[in-house]
């Protein structure tokens, strides 16, 4: 499993104009579920994201969780982060996730961090999502499990 998490100041998803969902500050998350991953992956992210200091405090020094200050989550389902691209132009996926089980695991980390009482937002998964965000930072990391 793979995310991509990016401090954002504001985030919208929508899809075919239909605005689905929508942050203030908080983080973006683009999850990728590998072929082979479980509910202990699942888990390793449930607990890190709320816990991950990279929100800056009253001194701007990054002390601080998106618990810490209130932030939302937009978690968005995204295969391609499982591109290989070694070999050639065009990227292979194969090792994502099928779509049933990749979809499990997703709304299981949705529901585990709503659980920790974070504000969470999602896209549509499996859709042609255009999401618009205020990157703040702007600060990006990637996390692997």
């Amino acid at each position: 499993m793979k995310a991509v998490v990016q401090r954002v100041l504001d985030a919208s998803l929508t899809v075919d104009g239909e605005l689905i969902s929508k942050i203030g500050k908080g983080y973006v998350v683009f999850l990728g579920v590998k072929k082979g991953d479980s509910k202990i992956e699942a888990d390793y992210f449930i607990k890190k994201l709320p816990t991950l200091r990279i929100c800056e405090d009253e001194n701007g020094k990054i002390n601080k969780s998106i618990v810490d200050t209130n932030g939302e989550i937009l978690l968005v389902s995204q295969f391609t982060l499982l591109a290989n691209t070694s070999h050639g132009n065009r990227p292979e996926f194969l090792d994502a996730e099928v779509p049933q089980l990749a979809n499990e695991l997703y709304e299981y980390v949705l529901e585990g961090l709503i659980k920790q009482g974070l504000s969470v937002k999602k896209g549509v998964f499996g859709a042609d999502m255009k999401i618009n965000q205020t990157n703040d930072g702007p600060f990006t990391i990637i996390l692997e499990k």
